[in-house]
């Protein structure tokens, strides 16, 4: 249902927020900037009434109620409360309580805003209501233990818009969770409670990209930045006061923030703002080809402020961001020409120019024309413990997601383990012809095997030894999907007390369908003019009338025209939309290769 109008709202914020804190609760709150924030968190830590871990379960009978939206009484869930529509699900409180999940809409947990990894699970913060909301458990595993921030690319939405992702939010590049706009605010002013109600323990927490080392401003410049601006976009609502009110009565102290809003302008002031780009990167080389990577190297730029990375392209495609100035791009095609740029960024997220452009040409494959397109050793997985969860993390430009995941366990170094779950990939160009992967046994008893999908066909299955702790490297061949493609390794397994399978080296190689080499079995097919100049390629071969489907790619291997019975009523192809560049075309029998001038 649609909510108080924020209009209505802040009439009453005033009124309504402070006529509910005991008279001169916040009377001794009359500081700036630290001094203020100290003055707050002596005021809220007097009365504190740490109720334990499981009194979360019965606090939640009062604070966490939707009377607010559906006004029904059922589990207030930022993850899946529809503000101006109806729920996805609802969760009745203490019957829907968790319990196991594996989807959306099973159960509700306890959700740490603040993840309770970060202060080793010590008390009171593990059990401070104020920062822990009752929400849905399938999605609070997905947010796991990454900060809150603005996704770029989402790898995980949940069903009222709430998700995780590649972070855009200036000064930091890593993954992040984004809730719906009706609760940005919220998110904000439940870690602002919490670094200043703990912020003379802050130098004792890990950060977790998030948390600052020491009292003030007890958050990194990123994250003080982000959350600030959500404060602002999403101002106090009612339910954040009536939930606000219930804590007090349940837990015995207040959040400033939502009682005083303007506290948070009094402690921290406005974030300024960076408008200088960097300059533009130079020198720029590229060398030392392989059939799937080339080496670059390039001259760093300067900023007012700092450098933080740079954004390296291949043909106009993203292939990475790093930190220094060198890198050697992966998963490229075999024998294609590409053209190479970088792109320098700050920490406000502004961009200099593209750099000077660098021309690689990558060496020819075995097999026809492929090479191994990309590799995964897991090293940059996320994270740590024994519990299973879903895993995010992204390397050589591909974002992987794990399902019901640990990521203890080794293999060649890290590997994750899947127990009912599944790896999938991100979009991959390129295609793929050959699979190889790595296995071993670490619960359970086996033998078994994991179903390999591409694109959401099953293609093959990795088996795994029975032996636990034994190791077996799999290929599988003649896979033969070009394009653009998704990878999903599936544990079929659906008892959770079944074989827990780790996975370690996955590696693949380009579709040979989509190689530069010339393929025709006709020796009669053949195009004209080349370079086309009109936008329309003609085609010369036998019972051209017969074929099927014509598919253009671009050097990269991502499909841009798709095209059944392309022949039936003449041999031309429109090429309208596009650019300049080579193309490949390839028909039912013949794969060759064409220029638009």
């Amino acid at each position: 249902m649609r909510r108080i109008l924020h209009s209505f709202l802040l009439s009453l914020i005033t009124i309504s927020a402070l006529a509910q804190a005991p008279a001169n609760y916040y009377s001794t709150a009359t500081g700036t900037g630290a001094t203020l924030k100290t003055q707050l968190k002596a005021i809220i830590t007097s009365g504190h009434i740490d109720h334990g871990y499981n009194g979360l379960w019965t606090g939640y009978q009062t604070t966490d109620r939707d009377y607010y939206y559906e006004n029904d009484g059922t589990i207030l869930d930022i993850y899946s409360e529809r503000p101006t529509a109806a729920d996805p699900y609802n969760f009745t409180y203490n019957t829907n309580q968790c319990g196991n999940y594996s989807n959306e809409g099973d159960c509700y947990n306890r959700e740490h805003i603040v993840p309770q990894s970060l202060f080793n699970e010590a008390s009171p913060m593990k059990n401070d209501i104020h920062f822990i909301r009752a929400t849905d458990g399938k999605v609070n595993g997905v947010r796991s233990n990454y900060p809150f921030g603005k996704v770029g690319t989402a790898s995980f939405t949940s069903l009222n818009g709430s998700k995780l992702g590649n972070s855009v939010s200036a000064g930091y590049g890593g993954t992040v969770f984004e809730p719906i706009d009706e609760f940005k605010g919220d998110v904000a002013r439940m870690i602002f409670y919490f670094v200043t109600r703990y912020e003379t323990q802050l130098s004792g927490f890990s950060s977790g990209d998030m948390l600052g080392g020491s009292a003030y401003p007890g958050l990194q410049t990123w994250e003080l930045d982000q959350l600030i601006a959500w404060h602002n976009l999403d101002p106090v609502s009612p339910a954040e006061i009536g939930r606000n009110n219930a804590s007090y009565t349940y837990q015995g102290n207040r959040n400033p923030y939502i009682d005083n809003p303007n506290y948070v302008n009094l402690v921290w002031g406005t974030p300024t703002t960076d408008t200088q780009a960097p300059t533009t990167p130079t020198n720029l080389v590229a060398n030392n080809p392989t059939s799937s990577t080339v080496a670059l190297s390039w001259t760093a730029s300067t900023d007012n402020v700092g450098v933080t990375g740079y954004d390296v392209y291949a043909n106009n495609v993203l292939k990475a961001t790093v930190t220094g100035t060198s890198t050697t791009v992966q998963a490229l095609a075999s024998s294609t020409t590409y053209n190479f740029y970088v792109i320098a960024k700050d920490a406000a997220g502004n961009l200099s120019p593209q750099s000077n452009t660098a021309t690689e040409t990558t060496l020819a494959g075995s097999g026809g024309g492929t090479g191994t397109c990309g590799t995964e050793d897991f090293e940059n997985i996320t994270g740590t413990g024994n519990g299973y969860a879903t895993r995010t993390w992204t390397n050589n430009s591909i974002t992987w997601t794990a399902t019901d995941a640990r990521v203890d366990e080794t293999i060649n170094g890290k590997a994750i383990t899947l127990r009912i779950g599944n790896l999938t990939s991100s979009t991959i160009s390129g295609g793929i012809q050959n699979l190889t992967l790595t296995t071993a046994l670490k619960y359970g008893t086996g033998p078994g095997v994991l179903n390999v999908e591409i694109n959401g066909t099953q293609v093959g299955t990795i088996p795994y030894s029975a032996t636990t702790g034994a190791t077996t490297t799999t290929t599988i061949s003649n896979i033969n999907v070009s394009g653009n493609v998704i990878i999903k390794i599936t544990n079929p397994i659906t008892a959770t007390n079944g074989p827990r399978v780790a996975i370690d080296d996955l590696t693949w190689t380009c579709a040979g369908s989509l190689s530069t080499v010339e393929n025709s079995k006709e020796k009669t097919f053949s195009i004209y003019p080349n370079p086309v100049k009109n936008h329309e390629l003609f085609v010369k071969g036998e019972n051209l009338n017969k074929v099927l489907k014509a598919e253009i790619y671009d050097l990269s291997g991502k499909l841009i025209k798709n095209i059944a019975n392309p022949f039936k009523n003449s041999n031309k192809i429109n090429l309208h939309g596009l650019t300049k560049g080579v193309y490949i075309l390839k028909t039912d029998n013949n794969t060759t290769k064409f220029i638009v001038d």
